[in-house]
């Protein structure tokens, strides 16, 4: 059966889960024209939507029964699993050939039940993790790496295209998540080295911001430097994403390079490190609080 490309005006597209990104991801595909129907946990991160046009629901079950494609960005595997393949999930409420869409990070393997559970009813589903954080979010500038049946993720496209700037169809079920898998690998060192330098500038004596003119444009520069940094030198740990979700994404790769027998060492002392952070209280902080981890490790008490 051919997937019809998703069309404004036409295609009914349903949103799980309306958080830092969510909420932001399903306004721009409302702006390009695409009604929505949307389903949040906490019913008041609702409001920014429904003021725009989208009508709510009170289950991801609803929302997938009147809408053609559904997409989920939700916390943890454990949440992905309830709003797709619980009872009151949204595979229990598609209506044959209807897409789901799940944009969380999570487990290639449960993107790869998923699609299985989806084929058995006659749905389709991709795994489409997001990279770019709240901005990358709010400016619809995010990358998205897909897994799934091809014709599946060319049908989905345009939405895709609302969202995104980099959107990269990357294999079969459960490859989205691998590759998402590779890029919270590589933030996670560099996170370490952005804090551990700010820390060694501050304690030399350096005018940071003086600094970062001279490091940002060079072979050391990032996106985790240029985004994260100036927030942690404002002493802004506010959540682009959080400390909890990142130890989950850390996890999973951890987990999955066992499977692989891959020793990767560099990640374990990221997990560790952040695993600091959420004993400090700071799990629902922004990734670049583990600064304050490691100022609290060197005795340096900054509160400004």
């Amino acid at each position: 059966m051919s997937v019809p490309v998703a069309t404004p005006g036409k295609t009914r597209i349903g949103w799980i889960g309306t958080g830092v990104m969510g909420r932001w991801m399903c306004q721009h595909a409302m702006s390009k024209g695409f009604s929505a129907t949307a389903y949040n946990r906490s019913s008041d991160k609702l409001k920014p939507l429904i003021d725009l046009g989208a009508v709510a629901a009170t289950s991801p079950k609803e929302v997938a029964a009147k809408s053609d494609i559904i997409f989920a960005i939700v916390g943890f595997p454990k949440d992905v699993r309830e709003v797709f393949l619980g009872a009151d999930g949204a595979l229990a409420g598609c209506a044959k050939g209807a897409v789901l869409v799940d944009m969380t990070t999570s487990e290639p393997g449960l993107a790869k039940e998923i699609h299985a559970a989806a084929k058995e009813k006659g749905v389709y589903a991709i795994d489409a993790p997001v990279s770019g954080g709240d901005i990358g979010a709010k400016n619809a500038a995010l990358s998205i790496m897909i897994g799934g049946d091809p014709e599946v993720v060319a049908a989905v496209q345009p939405v895709f295209e609302a969202m995104g700037k980099t959107i990269v169809h990357q294999g079969p079920a459960g490859s989205g998540q691998h590759t998402k898998m590779v890029n919270q690998i590589l933030i996670s060192s560099n996170m370490v080295a952005v804090c551990e330098a700010l820390l060694y500038g501050h304690k030399a004596g350096l005018n940071l911001e003086t600094v970062f003119k001279s490091v940002t444009v060079g072979a050391a520069g990032s996106k985790a430097l240029e985004i994260l940094g100036p927030r942690m030198l404002r002493r802004d740990f506010e959540p682009g994403f959080y400390v909890e979700h990142f130890i989950k994404d850390m996890g999973i790769a951890l987990a999955e390079a066992e499977k692989m027998n891959l020793g990767l060492p560099g990640l374990g002392l990221a997990k560790q490190l952040y695993e600091l952070v959420r004993a400090q209280g700071m799990g629902r902080k922004g990734t670049q609080a583990l600064l304050v981890a490691l100022e609290t490790m060197n005795n340096l008490k900054r509160d400004s």
